[in-house]
């Protein structure tokens, strides 16, 4: 066994040996008492005096009259010890220990070789500094040095160059503990494992950690075979942990947290059957997986956190019964938690979240020492029944967020004598709001639920409570904010997005008795006052009170609130700001947008990362130092309000901008070329829809990050830039309606994450693609070509290496995801885009990753469609027509199974309908096959049988329904029937028969939600519907124009 530091502790507060202290020592220890400069906080110096023997003193060991232990640790010294120091002239002392003071990063004295009977010497955490004095080296009797030391940024450290490791430790062949943490020493790792392994051939104890040394580990450390303890985490060892390891046949604890390590951990390690303590956290590319325990493991301790170990656990994992302390937290197992877990009684520390594990949760309950578990971030599913926890009478943390439990909570949760903090958001808990009777509470987490009716009364008695969040549930009725007058340790309460209707009585908004809250959110609550309390709230940092029904100004009082860091008055009914209201010195993040603020833009908080002011009313001029002004900004966004006048230069000093949003506005002049110069920290520019003028300019930086590029609706000239094409990160590019001359934009190849192409209403020319580039735009998902003056025919294999519209990403994955932007972990910037479907232009707010559509409409293309075309099997929207297309209609796009909407209308086709069209598209919503020249009976199964006569029009040898022309029966077709009138139509998938009306009280509130728990769901459904009707408005007529719709 390692001879550990607390037993030196333990032999400094040993009692003094019996007889007198010597005179000389006590001369010695009051003149070292005098020299040193220490404050009030001692309590063992402050006590010596002379007229008792040194030998009885605090701190003071003796034997036969002479001083040979000294601990002097935690008495505030800061200074007084030089070399001259009477400290060296005890020449006896053996055990020293100086650990947790202040000598203001002073140089460790060469004088310590003068004490060269020392054995145990401490030195940690003293405030030292510096290089470590070749003069330690002299101390070859020492069998513990600890010289370890909390290293802070900016904090100068201990060091070893000269002397080095080597050099420090050559003559310590009694050393058994080192502990150097903290120390400079950077080196490799043959150069610190021979040092070690040739020196201290008696080591057991071995503490390296955050010493700036790096691998591999050295084979010769295999020579330290009494080595017990090795701490090496937080350095840059960047190895595969060796076998070899395995072989340290003594060892107890292994800690290698934080080292970069990767590769595949050997799983004999964990064999090892001494082995106590393992500790691999921090390691994200470290693998690996658990093998079998043997019975009676002597394991303790085993985290293995923030590493990739992966597969299931094994069932005889609850063969380590006496394991107390189990971190998995963000790894990779997957699988069943296994029952055999709950032989594992001696636990008092639980940490399995964000994983994969699935299945029930089982029962702990022979753990009565548990205090905390953590099973948040996975996939459990069942219920959780009181058997669970009643045992566990020393629990006081339990968090269960973020999983697919149902059924009711349990009330002994409630009722806990121990428990402290209950976290079971995000899962799908139902039910009524219990009843508590818990007075230890301090954290209640409830959120995102399925929980329902009135909030209990009972919650107002926990007087402990800190941290209360309901949101995202299904509560109702009144809540009459002025209760949690009775909460006065309450500081975080979220309400929001729940049918309660929040009502608050103005007499009491003076009350002294309201708790000093720090996070207040009320957002969606039918709040229709700003609560007046809150103006007296000095530390309030988050207030969010969006999506409710508060009119008038912004109070003044706001800018009063001096550690206000995020406001959120979204989605409500203001129209003004009183004085000052926002310019809040500490504010970071300000959302005020749809609302109806008019008047000049307001005063900008000097601070702000976040700010959203768009859809409202404001008008006139930007400032010209506008860019000063958001120094640290992330975010800024002032779409949809009235601005106008040039965009100032000065905006491209916002050296950390990632989003610009001054899209929807009368914005004119030249765009800044600094603003496309900014593509190195710009994710979004959005300008589109202004009347900005003149040439996109050609300074795209080599290192562009722009992820979003929208241009779209302007008086934009001339060609697209070649430095474009530095700008790879690509996935959103939308430059249509403008003045834009040039060829199809060869020169975004190397953008192979561009999803959404619109060069719509323009003037490009000649061929489509490129030639030479087989994986042009393999995520390309919506490409909007129309109304330019393309010709020629579609190149060879244009469609085939589109893998998003062919299926080849990820379907299972993408289904929920948007094209989006975070930004700085707070919020998600939706990309929008415009899609035409029957003559309509239907703006998508939310642009799903499976949505595809292809409009190359209004052009001068020739030549026949393409058999590749069935390729995009992922299609909803197809629109070739009014171009000069000929030839039959392929029968492979039957193949495009998803597809909503077809228009080749306007062409030069020939041949039959296939009627593998009619069998295969079942979701066809919209057929536009008018203006050709196609021949035969329409099919008219399925789908095709609910299309009207306009589907049809303009092709003189269709016959059959719903045309008049009846089919000649003399060729041997069966005429066409009409079907039932009174037959219900085939609708396309998840579409939903509603009012139009209501479809644009949809489109209203397509914007970004609040409501998290169903938002992904909701978008989804909302983008499917509004194509599935837009495209179902028919307008009847015989073609329809190629417009050019821009904004003069």
């Amino acid at each position: 066994m390692p001879i550990s530091p607390l037993l030196l502790l333990l032999s400094f507060c040993a009692p003094a040996e019996s007889g007198q202290c010597l005179r000389d020592q006590q001369s010695l220890l009051l003149r070292l008492k005098n020299s040193l400069v220490f404050n009030g906080l001692s309590t063992k110096l402050v006590h010596w005096n002379k007229s008792t023997s040194c030998c009885s003193w605090e701190g003071v060991t003796c034997s036969e009259g002479r001083v040979i232990g000294l601990d002097l640790s935690s008495e505030s010294i800061s200074g007084g010890l030089d070399n001259s120091s009477s400290l060296f002239s005890l020449h006896h002392l053996q055990n020293l220990s100086l650990a947790y003071n202040k000598f203001n990063y002073a140089q460790i004295p060469s004088g310590f070789d003068k004490l060269t009977s020392l054995r145990h010497l401490s030195l940690s955490n003293a405030g030292f500094a510096g290089q470590i004095p070749i003069e330690l080296s002299s101390l070859t009797r020492l069998v513990i040095l600890d010289l370890s030391t909390l290293h802070f940024p900016g904090i100068p450290l201990l060091k070893l160059e000269n002397p080095n490791l080597e050099m420090l430790v050559h003559n310590f062949t009694e050393l058994v503990e080192l502990h150097l943490d903290g120390v400079n020493i950077s080196e490799q790792g043959n150069e610190w494992g021979q040092a070690l392994s040739s020196s201290l051939p008696n080591l057991r104890a071995l503490s390296l950690s955050g010493c700036n040394i790096s691998g591999p580990f050295d084979p010769s450390l295999l020579k330290l075979q009494s080595l017990s303890v090795i701490s090496l985490d937080f350095n840059n060892l960047r190895v595969v942990v060796p076998k070899f390891m395995a072989n340290l046949t003594n060892l107890m604890s292994l800690r290698l947290g934080s080292c970069g390590l990767f590769g595949t951990f050997p799983e004999k390690i964990f064999q090892v059957p001494t082995l106590e303590v393992l500790d691999l956290s921090n390691n994200p590319r470290l693998r690996g997986s658990l093998p079998d325990f043997p019975q009676n493991g002597n394991l303790r301790t085993l985290v293995l956190s923030q590493t990739n170990f992966s597969r299931t656990l094994p069932h005889s994992i609850g063969n380590l019964t006496l394991l107390s302390r189990m971190d998995f937290s963000s790894c990779n197992f997957r699988g069943s938690i296994p029952a055999t877990m709950a032989n594992l009684t001696q636990l008092f520390y639980l940490d399995m979240s964000s994983n994969n594990f699935i299945g029930p949760i089982p029962s702990f309950s022979k753990a009565k020492n548990l205090t905390e578990i953590n099973l948040s971030h996975n996939d459990l599913t069942g219920q959780i029944t009181s058997t669970h926890w009643q045992e566990l009478k020393n629990l006081v943390k339990l968090e269960l967020r973020y999983n697919s439990l149902n059924g009711s909570i349990p009330a002994s949760l409630f009722s806990h004598l121990s428990l402290q903090t209950l976290e079971l958001s995000n899962n799908h808990f139902s039910g009524l709001f219990p009843n508590i009777s818990s007075h230890v509470l301090d954290t209640l987490d409830l959120s995102s639920n399925n929980l329902e009716g009135a909030i209990h009364v009972s919650v107002f008695n926990l007087q402990g409570l800190k941290i209360l969040s309901l949101s995202s549930n299904n509560f109702n009725g009144s809540f009459k904010l002025n209760m949690i007058e009775q909460l006065r340790n309450l500081s975080s309460l979220d309400l929001s997005y729940n049918s309660l209707s929040i009502e608050y009585d103005r007499t009491d908004s003076l009350s002294p008795s309201f708790p000093n809250i720090t996070t207040l959110k009320l957002a969606s609550s039918k709040l229709k006052i700003f609560p007046d309390f809150l103006r007296n709230q000095s530390i309030l940092a988050v207030l969010d009170l969006s999506d409710n029904e508060i009119g008038g100004e912004i109070p003044n009082w706001i800018c009063k609130l001096p550690f206000l860091l995020q406001l959120n008055l979204s989605f409500n009914n203001l129209v003004s700001l009183e004085g000052s209201a926002l310019n809040v010195s500490s504010l970071s993040v300000l959302d005020i947008r749809s609302n109806r603020l008019q008047g000049q833009l307001p005063v900008l908080p000097p601070s702000a990362t976040y700010l959203d002011f768009s859809r409202n009313n404001f008008s006139s001029v930007i400032p010209a130092n506008i860019g000063n002004v958001l120094w640290f900004t992330y975010f800024f966004s002032i779409s949809n309000n009235k601005f106008n006048g040039s965009i100032p230069a000065s905006i491209c000093n916002a050296q950390y901008l990632q989003v610009l949003d001054l899209s929807y506005n009368s914005f004119n002049g030249k765009i800044p070329e600094c603003l496309f110069v900014m593509g190195r920290t710009l994710g979004v520019l959005n300008l589109g829809r202004n009347n900005l003028s003149g040439s996109i300019s050609d300074t795209f930086p080599d290192n562009c990050g722009l992820q979003t590029l929208d241009l779209n609706g302007n008086q934009l000239q001339g060609k697209l830039p070649k430095s474009l094409e530095n700008c790879t990160r690509l996935e959103v590019f939308d430059i249509g309606n403008n003045h834009i001359e040039d060829i199809f934009p060869c020169h975004l190849k190397n953008a192979s994450v561009l999803r959404v192409l619109v060069l719509r209403s323009n003037n490009f020319s000649e061929s489509l693609g490129c030639p030479g580039h087989n994986a042009t735009f393999p995520m390309l998902q919506i490409l909007d070509l129309a109304a330019n003056n393309f010709t020629g025919k579609f190149p060879i294999n244009f469609f085939s290496n589109w893998k998003a519209m062919t299926g080849g990403e990820d379907e299972v994955e993408s289904e929920l995801n948007h094209l989006q932007f975070r930004v700085l972990r707070l919020s998600y910037y939706q990309d929008r885009v415009t899609v035409t479907s029957k003559g309509l232009n239907l703006e998508l707010v939310k642009i799903l990753t499976i949505f595809t559509s292809i409009d190359i409409s209004c052009n001068k293309l020739d030549g026949e469609i393409p058999k590749d075309i069935g390729l995009l099997k992922s299609l909803y929207v197809l629109n070739l027509s009014h171009n000069a297309l000929t030839g039959q209609i392929p029968t492979s796009l039957a193949n495009l199974r998803l597809l909503e909407s077809l228009d080749l209308s306007s062409n030069k086709l020939t041949g039959e309908i296939p009627m593998q069209l009619a069998e295969n598209l079942i979701f066809l919503s919209v057929l536009n096959l008018s203006f050709n020249q196609l021949v035969g009976q329409i099919p008219i199964i399925k789908q095709f049988a609910t299309f009207s006569d306009g589907s049809y029009k303009g092709n003189k040898g269709l016959c059959g329904f719903p045309l008049q022309k009846i089919c000649n029966v003399g060729r041997g077709t069966a005429p066409s029937t009409p079907p039932d009138s009174n037959s219900k139509k085939v609708i396309g998938r998840k579409f939903l028969s509603v009012e139009l009306g209501f479809i644009f009280g949809l489109g209203i509130i397509i914007g970004p939600l609040y409501w998290k728990r169903w938002r992904f769901w909701y978008f989804k459904q909302v983008d499917d519907i509004l194509y599935t009707i837009f495209s179902k408005l028919y307008m009847n007529r015989e073609a329809y124009p190629c417009r050019i719709t821009r904004r003069n």
